[in-house]
């Protein structure tokens, strides 16, 4: 009986010895389950690494800023090797990289809570610099989560600058339980596809075609271990407040770092909920916009073909003319002629209306955080990038939206194609009915933006007065009213500061100015060509096709003698103007060319 008390009490110790084990198993293959695959694009120059490498050459250092009114030290680590001046971070860590030093071994931390009623699993990337489009400074810390609710659907959330985005389960690419993380170049936020970065929080390259970290690529470190987890400084060197509004300080810290509403990242579930969720249809946006240009092109080669054919088939029966284009008659003092010379003038002005800026919304900031020397775009929209927002704040300039559409390549596609649309005209009636259907389209272009702006206000503030609508309502309100351009201040305390205010500025741009006198002056010239009227060459008529008369194998194929003498008898044209010739006449009565 003793000795089965004994075996008893031994198996009941070794059972408690290997629950805290088990446990520990389960949990280890939790989040090695889910532990992210990274995609990044082909120029990316830094990979997640182990914090040890900063420690290897950083300097503690502190500042004293003043912040709300008040002064604050804050302690920030300083990277010894290069500055957010030059490439010296960046290339020691190529040269380190490339050499596969121990010290850059890729290094991705883990984090899990379980201790409400869902499971949360966080892996933290550390980047030795950040050289982002928006921002530039030393370090960067983003994040990717997985969201385990018990008996519902797991769900993800993944950094992206200030914010982020979430997804459904079934949303997200996977290599069995494997999240994909695509990781933007210079900035590392997370996507959910390797298509994205065009539409959403900032205009970011994303891409599956440089380097792939699997969970067997990089070391698995539980960050609840590590000392330097309280550090609640800056992840890189600061030189003032200015630095924390331009984005040229360092990021802080897994516990400590905040998105735009000011909440924490570590608090991962209502952080996670808190983001914009991505849908099927939000993709196939992307995926468009991702492809934009070369989906043009290949329209663009489409219908490029088939407008040759049509012109070949037209000239091969009525010929093109002497000039071929009808935009080249350019022959003295005339209506034709002028308006000809407008529309290069109107080309040119186009053109480079589509490489400026078309419309911006800029800030000019005077409060106890921060002073700015020159107003700062904060929505700025060209033919080239698309519309970029972003707003400076005391975390740096966070982005808030972005639609990448180059409608300048729509309007360069357009401009060949109303070249070739001109080959052949032989009336200036003609070619007016163009140039005023171009001009058409150009106005339109400013008259839908101004338009645009103008329904803002009636969805901002409801019935109220503009005097009542204080904050980005009230700016908003003064945008709608006067679109062309104009200035509003928003005070200080509506941002929860104690003094100082902030003047905004917008209007139309150079850009846009530029594309509204184009369009004027395709009106202008499309209506001197219709009142012109000119005839710049006669069409030649089809030859008339011979007749054969079949003949028995006996006999000689006849030609329709009848056919034959009409051909003959018919008015002859010159070969140089077009001009109509009397029979047998030598020289050409209008050019003088012989004949």
């Amino acid at each position: 009986m003793k000795k089965n008390l004994s075996r008893t009490f031994v198996f009941i110790i070794v059972l408690l010895f290997l629950i805290p084990v088990f446990c520990f198993s389960i949990n280890a293959q939790e989040y090695r389950e889910y532990a992210p695959i990274l995609y990044f694009e082909k120029e990316e120059t830094c990979y997640p690494v182990a914090v040890e490498y900063l420690f290897n050459t950083y300097d503690l250092k502190e500042i004293t800023l003043t912040i709300n009114g008040e002064e604050s030290t804050i302690p920030f680590f300083d990277n010894s090797v290069g500055t957010i001046n030059d490439d010296k971070i960046i290339n020691d860590y190529q040269n380190k990289f490339s050499s596969s030093d121990p010290s850059v071994y890729p290094t991705v931390y883990y984090y899990i809570d379980d201790s409400s009623e869902s499971t949360f699993i966080q892996y933290w990337l550390f980047y030795i610099f950040n050289d982002g489009e928006h921002n530039r400074h030393e370090s960067d810390w983003e994040m990717v989560e997985v969201v385990i609710p018990p008996g519902e659907e797991k769900w993800v959330a993944y950094s992206q600058h200030y914010s982020g985005q979430r997804a459904s389960w079934d949303l997200v690419e996977k290599q069995g339980s494997n999240i994909k993380v695509y990781v933007a170049r210079g900035s590392h936020a997370n996507y959910l596809r390797s298509y994205s970065g065009k539409l959403g929080i900032s205009s970011d390259t994303v891409g599956n075609n440089g380097l792939v970290l699997g969970p067997t690529d990089y070391n698995l470190v539980e960050l609840n271990d590590q000392i330097w987890l309280e550090f609640e400084g800056l992840w890189g060197e600061i030189t003032g407040e200015e630095d924390l509004v331009t984005g040229k300080a360092g990021p802080q810290g897994p516990k400590y770092r905040v998105d735009m509403t000011n909440n924490k990242m570590w608090n991962g579930i209502s952080w996670g909920s808190g983001l914009l969720e991505a849908s099927s249809l939000f993709f196939m946006i992307e995926l468009l916009l991702y492809n934009f240009v070369v989906i043009l092109i290949v329209i663009a080669i489409l219908v490029l073909v088939i407008t040759i054919l049509l012109i070949y088939r037209k000239h091969k029966k009525y010929g093109l003319g002497p000039r071929v284009m009808s935009i080249f008659y350019i022959d003295g003092l005339n209506l034709h002629t002028i308006a000809n010379i407008m529309f290069f003038i109107a080309l040119l002005f186009a053109i480079i209306g589509l490489f400026n800026n078309w419309y911006s919304v800029s800030a000019n900031i005077d409060t106890e955080i921060y002073q700015t020397t020159e107003m700062l775009d904060i929505i700025r929209m060209d033919g080239i990038n698309g519309m970029k927002i972003y707003m400076p704040t005391e975390y740096g300039p966070v982005p808030m939206g972005s639609a990448v559409l180059p409608f300048a390549y729509i309007f360069l596609i357009g401009f060949v194609f109303m070249f070739l649309s001109t080959i052949g005209i032989n009336k200036s009636s003609k070619l007016g009915r163009k140039y005023l259907l171009k001009g058409i389209r150009f106005i339109l272009v400013v008259v839908i933006l101004v338009v645009s702006l103008m329904l803002i206000g009636n969805f901002i503030g409801g019935g109220e007065s503009e005097e009542s609508l204080v904050g980005i309502g009230g700016l908003l309100k003064s945008i709608s009213g006067n679109p062309v351009g104009g200035s509003y201040t928003i005070m200080a305390s509506d941002f929860q500061l104690e003094s100082g205010s902030i003047e905004f500025q917008w209007g139309l741009g150079l850009g846009m100015i530029l594309i509204l006198i184009s369009g004027i002056l395709f009106l202008v010239a499309g209506i001197l060509a219709i009142v012109d009227g000119k005839e710049f060459f006669k069409l030649k008529t089809p030859k008339a096709k011979r007749q054969i008369i079949t003949t028995t194998s006996n006999q000689k194929p006849v030609e329709n003698v009848e056919n034959k003498n009409a051909v003959e008898e018919k008015p002859k044209f010159c070969p140089s103007c077009g001009a109509k010739l009397e029979n047998n006449t030598k020289f050409c009565h209008e050019c003088g060319n012989r004949i």
